[in-house]
């Protein structure tokens, strides 16, 4: 271990400190299968140091003007800019996306988030009349005390500052647990808070598992809320967990995107979709994973991710270049292998990819790019989140047939529609049962609300809407509109 990057510190009131009780996890590189970095897995102790923390840091967090609130978070920014080439790298020995893609995807995610929520930040109403029909009658949003933040693997730093800034923002302290899968990337980050200056106790970080730091953050008499972002399996068991301390969970969890491709969609839709299927080597939430194509087209659509998914170059996540990397794990590749398998042996077409590694690779966590044809919506690559380069394509008939298929599930992220009929989009856009529907591969507008319906979660995370999500909304009568306005400006009182 002697080797190994020394990451076992924790970020605990504005210092790095010391594990209560050691407790030794490698970072494994899932390029090379090698351990890279030693962190250590919190304790109970540890989970209680950055609570009260943040319990201590609340009142005056609290009190201090949106405005300044504000310069922090613009410092923030400024210093996770200049830190972008460090991230990427961190991102991609943790969890494997590719060094480009890295840089200006994965970690460029933060920058773009960050930006958003100080645009909003500028505008929000803090306290708002209630109606023209209620003059004296007034809402107030005001933060929501210690908030624990769970974050996954697969995209790190988009995760971490759709918690952590709108949290801080809206006047919440926060406790920060990512995965002890990819735990550098965090690392980064709080070297960044850090360099930010924020107040001590403002943000703290613990390293540590689902079942330790994780569930000790959901029962946590003194946490008041939790946000969490992984698989819904978790997500129901942190629910249950946060259940006896009456807390507010807000879950961003796992997706089956139905992407329907009509006979009219443009020349790029298959292409675009499978594209965007095996985009982080198929390790997004928000994934086109069942490719519903419109029976006219359907043996062109399927040649055609035939030839997009064995022109897609799988390669290590170190190298420049467009390419897919690994997947996070042994774990994870395991599952992967097990799903395709189960595609076989249930009668799907495997058009391209398959088990095993691709052609030339001896080691990493590699899968090779899958495409399943003659899928229907009762085989298990349909209906289970399989998180890996893996498409299932389904022929539909009639418009009402590919909506029944594309609800039929028990996820409701995101969905995706192709055809150049703006009527058709327009009533697809309301009849499928999901938190964000993308069309003709136009991306949500700056700020948009991301999280879904069903047991995708219900989180609503981003720009204006992500602020709210960290607050409580306070009903007020009686109130005199031409008395100094204390609060007015979005604090507290201490």
């Amino acid at each position: 271990m002697a080797n190994l990057e020394d990451k076992r510190k924790f970020y605990i009131d504005g210092k790095w400190v010391d594990p209560v009780k050691a407790n030794d996890l490698e970072v494994i590189d899932p390029t090379t299968e090698e351990a890279v970095a030693v962190i250590s897995v919190g304790d109970q102790a540890d989970t209680d140091k950055a609570v009260a923390a943040a319990k201590a840091a609340f009142p005056a967090w609290a009190a201090t003007p949106p405005a300044k609130r504000l310069e922090y978070v613009e410092k923030i920014l400024a210093v996770y800019k200049r830190r972008a080439k460090d991230m990427a790298a961190a991102i991609t020995t943790e969890m494997g996306a590719p060094a480009d893609m890295s840089l200006n995807d994965q970690a460029e995610a933060g920058t773009y988030h960050i930006e958003n929520f100080i645009t909003a930040m500028k505008d929000f109403e803090w306290i708002r009349p209630l109606s023209k029909e209620a003059p004296k009658s007034r809402i107030a949003w005001e933060p929501i005390g210690v908030v624990g933040l769970i974050t996954p693997w697969n995209w790190p730093m988009n995760q971490v500052t759709l918690k952590v800034i709108p949290a801080i923002l809206a006047g919440n302290t926060v406790v920060l647990k990512p995965s002890e899968i990819a735990p550098l990337s965090s690392m980064v980050f709080s070297e960044i808070v850090d360099e930010a200056g924020l107040p001590k106790g403002v943000y703290n970080m613990v390293n540590g598992d689902g079942v330790g730091v994780g569930t000790q953050l959901s029962v946590h008499p003194d946490v008041d809320m939790i946000s969490f972002t992984g698989s819904t399996r978790a997500g129901i068991a942190i629910t249950k967990a946060a259940a006896d301390s009456v807390k507010k969970v807000t879950l961003e969890l796992g997706g089956k995107g139905a992407n329907l491709v009509f006979a009219d969609a443009d020349d790029n839709a298959v292409k675009r979709g499978v594209q965007h299927c095996f985009y982080n080597s198929g390790q997004s939430c928000n994934a086109p994973t069942r490719m519903l194509v419109e029976r006219p087209i359907y043996e062109k659509a399927v040649e055609t991710a035939r030839a997009v998914a064995e022109a897609t170059k799988v390669a290590p996540a170190s190298e420049p270049g467009k390419h897919i990397g690994p997947v996070v794990s042994k774990q994870q590749w395991d599952k992967i292998q097990d799903l395709i398998q189960k595609g076989i042996d249930e009668g799907a077409r495997l058009v391209a990819g398959g088990t095993g590694l691709p052609e030339g690779v001896n080691r990493g966590y590699f899968v090779r790019p899958t495409v399943f044809a003659d899928v229907n919506n009762e085989m298990t690559i349909a209906r289970q989140e399989i998180f890996g380069p893996v498409l299932s394509i389904i022929p539909f008939d009639t418009e009402d047939e590919a909506v029944e298929i594309a609800n039929d599930t028990i996820y409701g992220l995101t969905n995706y529609v192709q055809s150049q009929d703006g009527t058709r989009r327009n009533r697809l856009a309301r009849k499928l049962r999901a938190g964000m529907v993308e069309m003709n591969g136009e991306s949500r507008g700056a700020g948009s609300p991301f999280g879904g319906v069903k047991a995708s979660g219900r989180a609503r995370e981003g720009g204006y809407f992500g602020i709210e999500e960290f607050m409580d909304a306070k009903a007020i009568s009686g109130w005199d509109a031409d008395a100094p306005q204390a609060g007015q400006n979005g604090t507290v009182d201490a």
